[in-house]
């Protein structure tokens, strides 16, 4: 076995693009507070099980203070222990051992131990379990308890990333044998233990006592969270006081919320990207020539200038982002060409084209309006799209993965396999274009060989490859990458570096920063 220590394992371009973005002189950690978020991103579906977690306010409350994973993604981009405190990997990174912390408790006083581990790992993959993370507890052949703090996987195939994806905020741990009474009243091991939870309006959390983070997170005494999706009353309600932070600034009151002196615009670059993903199963998305139609007929650039009024840059129809280690910027750019379009068409045997696009800034803030200047664009290339707006509530139960044609976002994640294993592997829960291997081949062939790979040049020949193909032939418009821009009270401090995993601190705000 080789021993990889948890601070350096398979650095990544995830640290690239960490900033140290408030531009405030950082103070010492002082306990104490209560912490108010606004946050977008909740439903009145919203529940503890971190399985179907999928938006930011459950992602924050979940895996950003209720609950622990066995490995986190540091503020820096390097790859730390939560649960787990080291872990060592054959030469074929096919076999893991992970030691986890001793004297860690759940927050009813179940003792917390290699059980956990891999009833919660095993939840993913149970009969009629609906988990975005599937793949990633798939691809585990044996779960095996060699110790009380000690679990052993092997993997049915070598994967270089193993450890970075058991940081997925689905990967929540549970207690073994309370599995359905820790979903119900929200049990974790995490720094903030749950005193009340009102689905898609309110959550009050306090601060737990004698927690293994002790001096290195958790600075609040209490954090209440509530649910503020329109983005209007959210900017508002940070700017009169009424909450410490917000996500998802809204980019037309930037320039308001920049104006007040008790207000800061933190902003980092991530591998976040906005997407209008289509059914490739279903007509007239499974022909080739239509997407590719559709790739050519939408201003790139006219939406990174009004929708995220220039914080983002140019998408090129596939999900690896600027953050990520082979991010492949020397590909050939869908451009902007209504003939092109019109030609393609052409070549599908159509005149012309009219198709429904659902949007709802439940998806991305600016959506409605990004598929407004969508059908705009098209409009030259013979393309009528009819823009359903849809309600904000229940989008991503009813819409999403649903209506054959849609408006939506990925956070990116910090390795190239962990993004495409999530959305583009065929057959997996959030494949929310329905591109499979009679499409894509190649694509999945590569999928699988890169996982494996443990040559850096080889790898990134074979990432490379992959965006090309999902660029020319996927099933997903990508039109603009988007900086993660979110904004705070001035009596809100934070060590300096902010994580660009995902929104607010890589979704770890209420753990990482305190009341100056």
């Amino acid at each position: 076995m080789t021993n990889i220590s948890r601070r350096g394992l398979l650095k990544t371009g995830a640290a690239a693009g960490v900033l140290a973005a408030t531009g405030l002189p950082v103070r010492a950690q002082q306990r104490g507070g209560t912490l108010r978020l606004g946050l977008a991103g909740a439903n009145t579906s919203d529940t503890w099980d971190s399985r179907t977690h999928s938006d930011s306010y459950m992602i924050m409350a979940g895996h950003g203070a209720v609950f622990d994973t066995l490995t986190e993604v540091a503020a820096d981009g390097e790859l730390v222990g939560e649960l787990a405190e080291s872990w060592e990997a054959s030469a074929d990174a096919k076999t893991w051992v992970f030691k986890l912390r001793t004297g860690v408790t759940f927050h009813n006083g179940k003792p917390f131990g290699a059980d956990d581990v891999i009833a919660s790992l095993q939840m993913h993959t149970a009969e009629g379990a609906k988990s975005a993370a599937k793949p990633i507890v798939e691809n585990v052949a044996e779960m095996t308890k060699t110790g009380e703090h000690e679990v052993t996987m092997v993997l049915k195939a070598g994967n270089a990333d193993f450890p970075f994806l058991l940081s997925d905020y689905h990967l929540c741990i549970f207690p073994d044998g309370q599995i359905e009474e820790a979903i119900a009243n929200g049990i974790g091991t995490g720094l903030y233990k749950v005193e009340s939870f009102d689905p898609g309006v309110r959550t009050l959390l306090s601060r737990v006592d004698g927690h293994y983070k002790d001096g290195r997170a958790g600075w609040f005494d209490s954090v209440e969270i509530i649910a503020i999706n329109d983005a209007s009353a959210r900017m508002n309600a940070l700017m009169t006081g009424q909450v410490d932070a917000v996500n998802r600034v809204d980019f037309k009151t930037e320039p308001l919320m920049r104006a007040n002196p008790m207000v800061n615009i933190f902003e980092v670059t991530g591998n976040q990207h906005y997407t209008f993903p289509m059914l490739t199963d279903l007509d007239p998305y499974s022909n080739l020539k239509v997407r590719q139609a559709l790739k050519h007929a939408i201003n790139r650039q006219e939406m990174v200038d009004k929708i995220l009024q220039g914080h983002g840059k140019v998408g090129n129809d596939h999900p690896i982002g600027p953050a990520n280690t082979y991010y492949a910027a020397d590909l050939e750019q869908n451009s902007y060409d209504p003939d092109k379009a019109a030609a393609l068409l052409k070549e599908a045997g159509l005149d012309g084209l009219q198709v429904d696009l659902s949007a709802s800034d439940a998806a991305f803030a600016g959506a409605v309006d990004a598929a407004q200047l969508y059908q705009a664009s098209a409009k030259a290339a013979g393309i009528d799209i009819n823009v359903v707006q849809e309600p904000a509530d229940g989008y991503w139960s009813n819409v999403w993965l649903k209506k054959a044609w849609c408006a939506c976002y990925w956070s990116g994640r910090a390795t190239e396999d962990w993004m495409f294993s999530t959305a583009y592997e065929a057959g997996v829960p959030w494949n929310d274009t329905q591109w499979d291997e009679k499409d894509s081949a190649r694509f999945q062939e590569l999928l699988l060989s890169a996982r494996a790979e443990l040559d850096t040049n080889v790898r990134r020949d074979q990432y490379t490859e992959m965006q090309m193909i999902m660029s020319k032939e996927g099933g997903t418009v990508v039109p603009m990458y988007a900086n993660y821009v979110d904004a705070h009270s001035t009596k809100l401090t934070n060590s300096g570096t902010i994580g660009n995993v995902f929104q607010m601190d890589s979704s770890r705000l209420i753990e990482r920063w305190w009341f100056a």
